[in-house]
């Protein structure tokens, strides 16, 4: 009786369904949104852009699904290889945010904005052992200064406690426009490593200082 409880079990065992191991290894990987939807979207903010291959890169850095920035409406110094989920957010953003800040705070346009780029395999804030910043995706731009038509220059590092109040409140209306466009906007309030530049990216989670 016994030799044939251990024979039912086993038989049993034999029809049961597949494990959750094996489950969750057979189930699909979900697929990442359609490429095209993006540089549809891409092209429908009013950018031309060079659609780059994707590329791999140690240890774990990489820039796919990225596109290269030719004109977004204001020049923009210093871009490399961009993910096409953080393009389109930024050029709606140079597009419009950038321009109707600049009219509103200083009655003039922007004629350049300088970047301190986006692609760099690092990590984050640059200091070894932490993790891989959103740079190293492609997933991130930083960007330190605006020239104004008339020339003037205007930077995160001397201006965002800066003597003159509209350019004051133009760089702060510039980082509160972007907090509803990325995911991650970390400027000169949020830490030391940011004191001169304004950090935008679509990481995991929303963060805004």
């Amino acid at each position: 009786m016994r030799f044939r409880g251990i024979l039912l079990l086993l038989a049993l065992g034999s029809c049961a369904g597949p494990s959750q191991h094996e489950q969750a290894r057979r189930k699909p990987i979900p697929a990442e949104p359609d490429i095209r939807i993006c540089l549809a979207d891409l092209g429908r903010a009013g950018a031309r852009f060079e659609r780059l291959p994707d590329r791999e890169f140690s240890p774990g850095c990489s820039a796919t699904r990225s596109v290269k920035l030719l004109d977004v409406g204001i020049p923009v110094t210093n871009l490399g290889a961009v993910k096409c989920g953080l393009a389109v957010p930024f050029a709606m953003w140079v597009r419009t945010a950038v321009q109707d800040a600049a009219h509103t705070w200083l009655d003039s346009q922007v004629a350049k904005i300088e970047s301190f780029g986006s692609y760099a395999c690092r990590p984050v804030n640059n200091v070894q052992g932490n993790m891989l910043s959103e740079h190293a995706r492609a997933n991130a731009v930083d960007i330190g200064a605006f020239v104004l038509a008339s020339g003037r220059r205007i930077s995160v590092k001397d201006d965002w406690n800066g003597a003159d109040p509209n350019v004051r409140n133009f760089l702060r209306a510039l980082h509160q426009s972007a907090c509803r466009r990325f995911s991650v906007v970390i400027g000169p309030d949020a830490n030391a490593f940011h004191r001169d530049h304004l950090h935008f990216d679509m990481g995991a989670g929303r963060y805004c200082r």
